[in-house]
């Protein structure tokens, strides 16, 4: 069930990654295409803010597929819902909001 759980997690953020870096790349083709010149165009600043915030909901989603890879790893290895730094276990309220914890409350 945690596996599953996990799993589709991992579909998720591997979807909402795809679509970002789609968008990523359409952006990136637009500015190409254009002459605008982001410092003195005033849509330059958008284009600037739209990059930015794109790149990092990116690097967010391909954080999160990490994140649940490793927790993965731990539950073949028998080691989920372990905290890493004391060794007890991990509250199950902790684990249903962040299913990919690696620490417990005390130790986060």
């Amino acid at each position: 069930m945690v596996r599953d759980e996990l799993l589709r997690l991992k579909e998720s953020a591997e979807a909402e990654a795809a679509t970002l870096g789609r968008d990523l790349e359409a952006l990136f083709a637009a500015s190409r295409d254009s002459n605008a010149d982001d410092e003195h165009d005033p849509e330059g600043a958008t284009i600037g803010f739209e990059r930015a915030q794109l790149s990092a909901l990116l690097a967010a989603a391909r954080e999160r597929i990490a994140e649940v890879d490793d927790a993965l790893r731990r539950v073949d290895a028998g080691l989920y819902g372990v905290c890493e730094r004391c060794g007890k276990p991990i509250g199950e309220e902790r684990l249903a909001v962040r299913p990919f914890a690696r620490f417990c409350i005390a130790c986060a």
